[in-house]
């Protein structure tokens, strides 16, 4: 008995130990085809990128530039199921260099091309047939005291007229701009993109529970002008319980769908 209680100490500290270490965040997030780390990133694997990387039409897409990759997420997705050149830029240097050892453990870091550069600055001698962005959004919302995960989220570093006009500037006149924007943000990022000729031809709005309104919406721009097919998703009838339309969107992407 005196042996255990001079154990105490050191079983709760160990105890302890275990309870921290088993609720801190995985690093890395598995795919089926590729591992994603993400410790180094202010932003990591979500369901908004998950969404915009499995949604966006690559089907014939020869060139693709990812603006914000981050951890390299979207660049990767895409790359699993297209045959194109992708770009993929970031501004911050550790996230940068997390892509790029992301890409050299996948099977396309042949046709991946991580550049850490700022999108404002950034110029290209081609046009890309398809852009993508998961881009920071919280305008509203203070700043958080952790600079990374602010210049991730947050819009005063890269604001939406900022990207749409060099989204216009790189873009082919036959090809598509996706995007994914909170609900409340939809009107205004509509009302910029149609000030630089881009015009919605494609949307899904996404719900996270039945009945609620939804919370974000996909949307593929275009220089054409054309009606826009809109579209919905529930991604959880319950708790950890996904819809079947979402299964069947990232299927090809999560281990366990």
């Amino acid at each position: 008995m005196e042996f255990y209680l001079n154990c105490l100490p050191i079983i709760t500290y160990f105890w302890r130990l275990s309870l921290f270490i088993s609720n801190m965040p995985n690093s890395y997030f598995q795919f089926k085809q590729f591992t994603v780390s993400h410790d180094k990133c202010g932003m990591k694997v979500g369901t908004d990128g998950v969404l915009l990387g499995a949604w966006v039409n690559v089907n014939h897409a020869k060139t693709i530039l990812d603006i914000g990759t981050g951890s390299g997420l979207l660049a990767l997705m895409v790359a699993q199921r297209s045959e194109a050149h992708i770009v993929a830029l970031e501004i911050d240097e550790h996230a940068a260099k997390q892509a790029e050892e992301n890409v050299s453990n996948s099977p396309w870091t042949d046709r991946i091309e991580v550049v850490e550069t700022d999108f404002k600055e950034y110029v290209s001698d081609k046009e890309f047939d398809v852009i993508i962005s998961n881009p920071p959004y919280f305008i509203t919302s203070l700043t958080s005291p952790d600079l990374q995960r602010t210049m991730a989220r947050h819009s005063g570093e890269l604001t939406y007229t900022e990207l749409i006009r060099g989204v216009s500037q790189l873009l082919s006149t036959d090809g598509e701009f996706t995007v994914v924007v909170p609900i409340e943000t939809e009107g205004s990022f509509k009302e910029i993109a149609e000030m630089y000729g881009l015009f919605p031809c494609r949307q899904l709005l996404v719900s996270t529970k039945p009945g609620g309104a939804p919370k974000r919406v996909l949307i593929t721009f275009s220089f054409s002008r054309q009606t826009c097919e809109t579209t919905h998703l529930l991604t959880e009838v319950a708790r950890h319980q996904y819809s079947k339309e979402y299964i069947s969107l990232t299927k090809d992407y999560y281990l366990k769908m």
